[in-house]
């Protein structure tokens, strides 16, 4: 292998390993998603994970007097949605630099989608031979 072909691997690689570092740095921000959303009377506050999973519900005494039942379940269900809104909007927002231009994010990480799948693991390239031998 001459040493301008080894510089040129080596660059690649060197380039390689720089931006899997940065897209393990983007899914653990992605993992640290949190989206809070409030009702407009702030009586219902829903905080949602990076998946969409309900992490926290706050509901203000008050609500039980001012609302209905299912009125309570339809505001705690618009939060819900609203958050899980954001935590998509965000999460398309830190993968865009990642997809090729013009692939839309859903056909990529649809429904079902393990993100973990897509995670690249480091290059290293074998120790190079002393010329002449080998």
């Amino acid at each position: 292998m001459s040493d301008e072909f080894r510089r040129t691997m080596e660059e690649l690689a060197e380039e390689y390993n720089r931006q899997a570092e940065q897209l393990r740095e983007t899914y653990g921000r992605l993992n640290e998603l949190n989206v809070t959303a409030r009702s407009d009377d702030g009586m219902v506050s829903v905080t949602v994970g990076p998946r969409g999973q309900v992490r926290d519900l706050t509901l203000d005494p008050r609500v039980y007097r001012k609302l209905s039942p299912s009125e309570l379940a339809r505001a705690i269900m618009e939060q819900i949605g609203a958050a899980t809104g954001e935590v998509a909007d965000q999460t398309k927002e830190l993968m865009a630099p990642f997809l090729p231009e013009g692939l839309p994010y859903e056909e990529v990480f649809g429904e079902g989608a393990s993100f973990e799948s897509f995670l690249p693991q480091p290059v290293a390239l074998p120790p190079m031979e002393p010329e002449g031998r080998g």
